[in-house]
């Protein structure tokens, strides 16, 4: 017997297939039955403007509303909740900025109380997604992260967040330590509570602050640069921190795609060639789109010799 899904397009409303014995059962996406619980609530003209785009962290969404529809932000926020199972809806009123890349959100339905568990892979991440950024579109990277040191190891993570990548490392891989540096005090309560969380205390040490001052110097084999506003900053830093100057990098940047992987490499190399050492590509991976011709990137990066 043979199960399968495909996706399906009718007058403009998606479906999806269930195929199972030559019997078709047609299934409503999420986005439809919140459309048809809306339909006696918000004008006709307006059902085409609600999102199918979101994120869920823990039992916490977020949505983005068009202009026409915050006059019913309400009742819309509660027919989502209802069918996504969440307890609190936020409108994205104006992305990610700053420093410490804080969400600009409000409240158009639920709790007030937005703190949550969302958890991925065995991993519980405690957070508050009106105060601390969550991206789904790195999943992939965290789950690459799992695999990526080993006992052997010491790792740095410079823009650790609230564990993005540290949890996956030190739940995972078990490495002999991972020094964790982050300046927002919010995003470290954060960290420190999922250190406890997810039991690795004995492997990751948090600190609070500037990481330029207070990553700790020639010790690390493995450095994780999270970060994607100008991360060449930072990369002094990283290779101080590496042992003897060798070692690896994980160099988060964006670039234009048709500039991708040269113009990041040859910022490495600059900086590498400064502590007389040498930077070499080991492989690049697109994390998403950022803008159009714009990617975020991974740059996987071996450090030392000569």
């Amino acid at each position: 017997m043979v199960n399968r899904v495909v996706g399906n397009k009718k007058l403009g409303i998606k479906f999806y297939s269930l195929i199972l014995l030559n019997h078709v059962v047609m299934i409503e996406t999420p986005l439809n039955q919140i459309k048809k619980l809306l339909s006696n609530e918000i004008p006709s003209e307006l059902i085409c403007c609600l999102t199918d785009k979101w994120e869920k962290i823990g039992d916490v969404l977020t949505i983005k509303l068009k202009e026409d529809l915050n006059k019913y932000q309400e009742i819309i926020g509660e027919k989502y909740a209802e069918i996504l199972h969440c307890k609190t809806v936020l409108n994205d009123v104006g992305g990610i900025s700053g420093t410490y890349r804080e969400p600009k959100v409000e409240i158009i339905y639920g709790s007030k109380n937005t703190d949550t568990i969302h958890k991925e892979n065995g991993i519980r991440y405690n957070l508050d997604p009106q105060k601390i950024m969550f991206s789904s579109g790195n999943m992939d990277e965290r789950l690459r992260m799992a695999n990526i040191s080993n006992k052997n190891e010491i790792v740095v993570d410079l823009f650790a967040g609230i564990g993005y990548f540290t949890m996956p490392i030190a739940v995972y891989c078990k490495p002999k330590k991972i020094f964790s540096c982050e300046i927002n005090s919010i995003a470290y309560k954060y960290l420190c509570k999922n250190i406890v969380l997810n039991h690795v205390t004995s492997v990751v040490k948090p600190l609070l602050g500037d990481n330029r001052k207070m990553a700790p110097k020639n010790i690390a084999d493995r450095v994780i640069l999270g970060c994607i506003d100008d991360t060449y900053r930072f990369l002094s830093t990283s290779i101080e921190c590496l042992k003897n100057k060798t070692g690896v990098l994980h160099y988060h940047d964006i670039s234009p795609n048709e500039l991708i992987p040269d113009r990041v490499l040859k910022v490495i190399q600059q900086t590498a060639e400064k502590y007389d050492t040498k930077a070499k590509l080991l492989k690049y991976k697109y994390i998403k789109s950022y803008a159009p011709g714009v990617s975020h990137v991974v740059f996987d990066i071996k450090i030392g010799g000569r």
